[in-house]
Order: structure tokens, then sequence, then C-alpha cells
């Protein structure tokens, strides 16, 4: 029983609001959105940061749903788990995802990040269109605009990290900070 003290211990030292780790479906999202927005009025967050912590919680949860892959490990058992996590500190709130995604889109999503965090807020905005106007995109929605609109709305770098499960699997995380001013990472 010492692990559920061990895991809220962390869950405050790490300032975190709000967390799921399980199967992600749309019914789930908006249950995880939902607790999300009720926490951020209740401490009376500004309408402006609400609305950019909103825009990267859904890309967030909109990549898990739709890109996730199912894992046939022993961890897994064939389930299709991921996490999902919201903190809050003094300056920043910080939006943190993880799913299994098939070895075959490692390096894609990797260079996808990188070509976006290279990128500044003009570059970011003038890809964005360009994706938009050129139809670049894949069945399943994969043509990054996401992670472009995280990093617009945060006004920071995507952090991310690949890693292996097995040799077809890996766990792909994301973390976005989005800070509490209003100055950083408007919405254009």
């Amino acid at each position: 029983m010492k692990y559920i003290y061990e895991l809220h211990k962390t869950m405050l030292d790490r300032s975190l609001i709000l967390v799921y780790e399980g199967e992600f479906t749309q019914e789930i999202t908006k249950s995880v959105l939902a607790m999300a927005e009720r926490n951020m009025d209740a401490i009376g967050e500004d309408a402006s940061i609400k609305r950019k912590v909103f825009n990267v919680m859904v890309e967030c949860l909109q990549n898990i749903v739709k890109h996730s892959d199912e894992v046939d490990d022993d961890l897994y058992r064939g389930k299709n788990s991921a996490i999902f996590m919201v903190g809050k500190q003094e300056d920043m709130y910080v939006i943190s995802s993880g799913n299994p995604v098939s070895n075959d889109k490692v390096a894609i999503l990797h260079e996808k990040i990188e070509r976006i965090n290279n990128l500044d807020k003009d570059g970011l905005k003038a890809l964005y269109k360009d994706i938009i106007k050129t139809g670049d995109i894949s069945p399943k929605g994969g043509a990054g605009l996401g992670f472009i609109d995280m990093a617009r709305k945060s006004g920071q770098k995507l952090q991310f990290d690949f890693e292996p499960i097995n040799n077809r699997i890996s766990f792909f995380s994301l973390k976005t900070i989005v800070p509490r001013t209003k100055e950083s990472g408007k919405d254009d």
C-alpha cells in the first residue's frame, strides 16, 4: 500500500492537478477536458491562459486517441494504454502525455517535431498555412497540425522522447509548457 502514498507524494512534488492513465476514447477525452476546465475555473485562471492550456490539452488528447498503437507486450497485455497529466506551477502549466507508437513512426515523428522546434513564430504560422493550403494530411490527420498548434499556442519548444518498449513499439512522451503570462504564445 505504500505505493499509493509514494504516488501521492510524486503528484504533489510535480504539482500535478490531473492525471489519467488507461485507454483513451472520445468520451474519456471529453471527461478529462471537463475536469481540467473545472480545476482551472476553481482557481480563477485567466481566460486567455485557460484557452491556451485547453487548446494544448485537446491536441495532446487527440494525438493519443488517433495515433496510439496497440502493444503486444507483457506490461500492456494488448491494451491501448496511454497517460495524460497536467501540472500547475506558479508561472506555468505543464501538459504531458505518453502513448505507445510503432517504431516505424518514431523517425517521422522525431523529424516532424524537430522541424517545428526549429521554427520561430512566423515560421510556425507559415508552415501551418502551407499544410492547410496543400492538403498534405493523412487519413488519420497526421500532418502535424496539432504539434504546430501546440507550439504556437504555448510559445515554447515541444519536449519529447521515445523509449523503446520492444522491437516493434516505443513509448512516445510529449511535454508542452504553457507560461501563465498573457504575453507569451499569443493567439494568432
